[in-house]
């Protein structure tokens, strides 16, 4: 007995330990460490996960790939630019299948920064043009129902779609110097955020099939990996988006609203847990989401959007839990399997997309000024 008490010990710590709430410092020697630490694991590993498994061009690699581009930038290690240059072969810089669908072309958001900062190569950029080139001329499908038959028309109607969709189009006006794709993307965003926002609590259901529905506790439903894919995705579209552009301040007081909101609701771990307003169901802390709000909020106080004195204990805090989310082999554990709504996680569970969110947040991290 005392041994089997033993072993589950670290576990329960890990779980309930709490971090000092005013803790501003980070060891920035580990930072790098650790992140080429994870990142290699799961580049020997990637088969081994649901969405490791998936073609270069699906969207759990998008996000893998988003981060390991980063991470390539920030190291300047061509090992990992190796992969990255390869779908050339693997998926020729093509979206995915279903062509409308945000999901399938969020690949192109590692595509147009490959293209704009290491080789220009128009065949990276000619498929994805083309696509929201067609999709812009389109009707506007509308939103409703989170389904196929919507969804693959090129609507916006889950809130993983503005980490997606929004970036990609944002930097193929960019790289293309056409406005006309960040008008379109414009127009289509605030749609999507006035049907899926909830201003009373400033947080973003995962869908229309959400509005009604309650955790154990009473609350609303807002996943925490769901609100981590918008406010990541709204750090990577403002991240190209020209400051002059007319509505630009708009998507900054969305960013810094649900900032806020985010920060009140991390747990004394300094994790979040995968149901925001119910954490007692979901008691152990969750990576992915954490990855992806770690990565956006250090992005908004380097980019000067956030205070510094107010949000850095929480990155802080935030990144050090996720170090402790790191397993012995290098696996980034506790991160919830693909899905749509919270669920329970464990030590061994990790994901692609988990993985890039921790290398997109370890490069912001260490450019804070601590």
């Amino acid at each position: 007995m005392k041994k089997a008490l033993l072993v589950m010990l670290p576990l329960v710590v890990f779980i309930s330990c709490k971090a000092p709430s005013a803790l501003t410092h980070i060891d920035k020697s580990t930072i790098e460490a650790n992140q080429r630490r994870v990142a290699d694991w799961m580049l020997t590993h990637r088969q081994e996960t649901p969405g490791g498994r998936h073609k270069d061009n699906q969207w759990t690699i998008a996000a893998w790939y988003a981060g390991v581009f980063s991470f390539y930038e920030q190291t300047k290690d061509t090992r990992y630019l190796e992969p990255l240059m390869a779908m050339e072969k693997t998926v020729g810089w093509k979206v995915g299948g279903r062509r409308f669908f945000g999901d399938d072309q969020a690949i192109s958001q590692v595509y147009l920064d490959i293209y704009r900062k290491v080789k220009k190569d128009p065949l990276m950029i000619a498929d994805i043009k083309a696509v929201v080139d067609e999709q812009i001329s389109m009707p506007d499908p509308g939103l409703g129902a989170h389904t196929a038959a919507l969804f693959e028309k090129g609507a916006w109607s889950w809130c993983d779609g503005l980490f997606m969709a929004p970036p990609v189009w944002a930097r193929l006006s960019l790289v293309t110097g056409d406005r006309k794709y960040l008008d379109a993307m414009d127009e289509k965003y605030w749609k999507s955020h006035d049907f899926l926002y909830d201003k009373e609590e400033k947080l973003f259901y995962r869908d229309a099939s959400y509005f009604d529905l309650r955790e154990k506790n009473g609350e609303k439903i807002f996943w925490s990996r769901g609100n981590g894919w918008v406010l990541g995705g709204l750090a990577r579209l403002l991240e190209v988006m020209p400051n002059d552009y007319p509505t630009r301040r708009k998507y900054e007081e969305l960013f810094v609203e649900m900032a806020v909101r985010i920060r009140g609701l991390q747990q004394p771990d300094g994790l979040w847990r995968s149901s925001l307003l119910d954490p007692a169901s979901y008691p152990a802390g969750e990576a992915s989401g954490t990855a992806f709000y770690t990565y956006a909020l250090a992005w908004g106080i380097n980019n000067k959007l956030l205070s510094a004195a107010d949000f850095v204990s929480t990155v802080v805090r935030a990144w050090q839990a996720l170090n402790g989310c790191i397993q012995p082999d290098g696996r980034l554990g506790w991160a919830q399997s693909i899905g749509q709504d919270p669920k329970l996680v464990k030590a061994e569970d990790t994901e692609v997309y988990a993985v890039g969110a921790f290398l997109l947040a370890g490069r912001e991290v260490l450019a804070l000024k601590l």
